[in-house]
């Protein structure tokens, strides 16, 4: 008995003593561990990384950039549901231990010294945040010990809300997902809020393993642990029965999202991107940046669509230049073999490669009949394309040449080829389109039903197929560009910077330096109005030609056609873009008064010829610059600066940077002040006029007024001659919008190259550019009024559709006075072939006392629409 005695008391003592020792390892562990723990108030001001966001003006999300996809949320944004399914799945005492649950300790130690392995590490959601925000994932002892005293700290300063908002933000979730926001999206491509019980039981399943429970990846899996969950909550009394059977009963429905983004736009995105790089560096896809955009997401839809079909309209006037490829011998035997069922399968795999750009959808060709070909697309679909659909598809001989006309499908297409369609409607008819301002066939009505045929299968045995009418189509070599802009301020509204960003990332619009033609040569007539030309001054349009050592040895410029006029009223020669009486006119006013003239529009003086090629348009200019000339000619004579970024946050939400815009304000009183305040770095701060930081700005920043480069009775004349260009000139295809508020002006480049045009309404300018990448004709009959106007129209019939006409009112100082249309000088009495023309009161003739008027309108037509400059 007193050796039992002795036992148990030696037996306690060493308990004790064990005791002692562990609480004395564990004092000494604190303290050596307690100085090298990371302060944890920090988690306080702890920034996730959360991608930048670049949103158009009204609110609609046009790209993402980061490796992390995350979407941070408050906790009161956290569906109650969820939070219950994570603590079933994670932490079921989460809100009654201090942080460390010792039960789960004991569990996990218990199950690791019996089986050998680790199946539960008895981690809480309060220790994760301690690893996930700052240790490493590296399984030892020292680093629990770490997590265990960093989970403690953390339940001493944050509350349990805290805690918990910190976790679902930061944890991993699969395919480049961070945080319960960016997950909801991915997989099921809706708003957290607006999940289900069984979808949030997903997700709440996902940071165990996110790999293994993936309902993507591995659904079946997923579903047993997503079911797991859900018992549980039953188990636990978060939800009742009913919730139980109807969520399991769910099935998994989770798929793979992109960004959701409300327009494709990556030129646009691109820009934004690269000017907030190049001030706020690479930290700009960490930190969170929400960045607005002036573009009006409806007028950028229009300029796309405008841009792809009028390259498209350009393309098919030059003929088909073939399949875009082929499927080899073996594909042809599989297709030959394959029965209707599975064909679909067939095509998928055939056009992998391929991809839609716009309109136009890869399809490969199964048959051709005497009257149509049958093709699939790359979703399994039958299409037919009737011989109507395909005539347009002579054979491309060269950019002036075409093949014969189409007698059968087999003259253009074979089994095999993988070639490009668009759909088509009812309403539309399947001629080539001819006229450029009709709306182009491709068009397609969403409300409308599109048409369908039923075909024989090409292996007479099988049923009859059911497909959808297309046409045939190509994409385009061509490239173009679309710059549209508020010229009372400088935003810009839209911009289109090529075909398609996946076929080629440069920008033209911002990025590709072309001959602008006779774009220039309103800004040459301006300058020669402040000289004391008038509209109705006369200049000999006949042949020059010039020795001059800046230029050829020897120099004979022409119009087009080769044809001369003789003495030419500035009106007449600028609206028929007339080039001899251009160079005469620069000739006569000087190239260097000139080019001080141009610079107060805005040119760039290193960038214009100090030469007579200046009149035709020889300068290299961006079409976002050309776009900002114009604004001038269009806002009254006022210099803007075109700007994209309207407006930067931060991750909180708060303003770092705004635009400060000149803007048109003709009342106001002229300063001088940039054009818009230096950005702020993240974190600076800087006092506004008001006395408050700029990162706490609730009000627009103080009005810039623009300052005006034209006086503006100058610029009412140049208007009215640019309204004559869309009234009578060159680009009077215009008067198809039924317009009386429009000008512009064509503009070509020797052997046609380039294709511009430059319009504007009073508050909306559109500049268009066509052209190959690298330079080279476009063809004989193509010009700015043929290859850049068509795209012009159709932007603008959707941007002016609710603008109210808005016709330039006459500023004081203007009078109009009848003149003889062949000297330019005032009307005999009686003269039957008299018009009217405005002048300043100082210019106007006075050879004739007849009567002049306050506002006219001169009355003359034009049949001459060519140009070569």
């Amino acid at each position: 008995m007193k050796k039992w005695q002795k036992i148990l008391t030696l037996g306690a003592l060493l308990t004790i003593m064990g005791g002692f020792l562990g609480v004395m390892i564990t004092c000494g562990v604190v303290l050596y561990l307690s100085p090298q723990l990371p302060d944890v108030e920090t988690l306080r001001d702890i920034k996730l990384q959360t991608p930048l966001r670049i949103y158009s003006s009204d609110g609609l999300l046009m790209a993402e950039f980061g490796e992390k996809r995350r979407q941070p949320v408050q906790f009161e944004q956290i569906p109650p549901l969820f939070i219950k399914a994570l603590l079933a799945a994670e932490d079921t005492r989460f809100y009654d231990h201090p942080g460390v649950d010792p039960k789960g300790l004991t569990r996990a130690v218990v199950e690791l010294i019996s089986t050998g392995r680790k199946r539960s590490g008895g981690s809480t959601i309060t220790m994760q945040v301690a690893r996930n925000f700052f240790l490493t994932r590296k399984q030892t002892f020292m680093r629990k010990f770490n997590e265990i005293l960093l989970a403690l700290q953390i339940e001493r300063i944050l509350t349990k809300e805290e805690i918990l908002a910190l976790y679902v933000n930061k944890i991993y979730l699969g395919h480049r997902s961070y945080g319960i926001g960016a997950a909801a999206q991915v997989y099921y491509g809706r708003p957290l809020s607006e999940l289900t019980l069984a979808e949030l039981a997903m997700i709440a399943g996902l940071p165990k393993a996110p790999s293994r429970f993936n309902p993507i990846s591995n659904p079946e899996r997923a579903k047993l642990r997503r079911d797991w969950i859900l018992g549980r909550m039953q188990i636990l009394d978060f939800i009742d029965n009913d919730q139980f059977e109807t969520a399991t009963a769910a099935p998994i429905s989770a798929t793979l999202h992109g960004q959701q983004q409300g327009i494709d736009e990556p030129y646009i995105a691109e820009m934004a991107r690269q000017e907030l790089l190049d001030t706020y560096g690479s930290n700009i896809y960490e930190d969170g940046f929400s960045v607005t955009t002036t573009i009006d997401s409806r007028l950028q839809r229009a300029a796309q669509e405008a841009v792809v079909q009028g390259l498209m309209a350009y393309d098919q006037r030059h003929g088909f230049r073939g399949a875009e490829s082929h499927l080899s011998a073996a594909q042809l035997t599989q297709l030959a073999q394959q029965p209707p069922e599975k064909r679909p399968a067939f095509a998928i795999k055939a056009l992998d490669e391929f991809y839609a750009i716009g309109p136009l959808l890869p399809a490969v060709v199964i048959d051709t009949q005497a009257q149509y070909a049958l093709a699939m697309l790359n979703t399994g679909e039958y299409v037919q394309i009737p011989i109507e659909n395909m005539a347009w598809a002579r054979r491309h001989l060269s950019v002036n040449s075409l093949g014969p006309k189409i007698q059968t499908p087999s003259d253009v297409l074979h089994v095999g080829d993988i070639i490009r369609v668009t759909r088509t409607t009812p309403s539309q008819t399947a001629a080539t389109q001819t006229a450029p301002t009709q709306t182009n066939p491709t068009q397609t009505n969403p409300t409308q039903t599109l048409p369908t045929v039923t075909v024989s299968d090409p292996v007479s045995t099988n049923p009859p197929i059911e497909a959808t009418l297309v046409r045939l189509a190509q994409v385009p070599r061509v490239q173009a560009a679309l710059v549209s802009l508020d010229p009372n301020t400088g935003k810009l509204l839209a911009l289109v910077g090529g075909l398609d960003f996946r076929l080629s990332k440069f920008n033209r619009a911002v990025q590709a330096s072309r001959q602008v033609g006779s774009n220039i040569k309103p800004f040459v007539y301006a300058a020669a109005l402040e000289q004391g030309f008038t509209a109705a001054s006369l200049i000999n349009d006949a042949p020059l030609v010039f020795k001059d050592k800046h230029l050829e040895s020897v120099w004979r410029p022409e119009n087009s056609g080769g044809r001369f006029n003789g003495p030419t009223r500035l009106r007449q020669a600028l609206y028929q873009s007339r080039n001899l009486v251009s160079i005469r006119l620069l000739r006569e006013i000087g190239v260097e008064a000139a080019i001080d003239s141009l610079v107060r529009f805005g040119f760039d003086r290193e960038k214009l010829p100090r030469n007579l090629s200046l009149a035709l348009g020889s300068a290299a200019l961006l079409p976002r610059d050309v776009a900002a000339h114009y604004a001038v000619l269009a806002n009254g004579g006022y210099r803007i600066e075109p700007y994209l970024i309207n407006e930067i946050r931060d991750a909180g939400n708060k303003v770092i940077f705004r635009t400060q815009a000149l803007t048109v304000c003709p009342d106001c009183a002229a300063k001088t002040r940039t054009a818009s305040v230096e950005p702020l770095k993240p974190g600076e701060h800087r006092t506004d006029e008001n006395g408050g930081t700029t990162a706490q700005l609730s009000e627009p920043p103080a009005l810039l007024p623009a300052p005006r480069v034209l006086d503006e009775q100058l610029w009412y004349i140049i208007r009215s001659m640019l309204g004559d260009v869309i009234e009578y000139g060159t680009g009077r295809r215009a008067k198809v919008l039924g317009r009386k508020d429009l000008a512009g002006k064509t503009g070509t480049t020797n052997d046609q190259k380039d294709a511009w045009f430059s319009g504007f309404h009073r508050d909306l300018v559109t500049t268009v550019w066509v052209g190959f990448d690298e330079p080279k004709t476009l063809g004989a009959n193509e010009y700015g009024g043929t290859a850049a106007l068509p795209i012009w129209i159709d932007f603008m019939r959707t941007a002016l559709a609710n603008k109210p006409e808005r016709r330039p009112e006459a500023p004081p100082g203007l009078i109009t006075v009848l003149i003889d249309p062949e000297t330019g000088k005032r009307a005999r009495p009686g003269q039957s072939n008299a018009i009217f023309e405005v002048f300043r009161t100082e210019n106007a003739p006075s050879n004739n006392p007849w009567p002049t008027h306050d506002t006219a309108r001169h009355n003359e037509t034009d049949t001459t629409l060519d140009e070569i400059f």
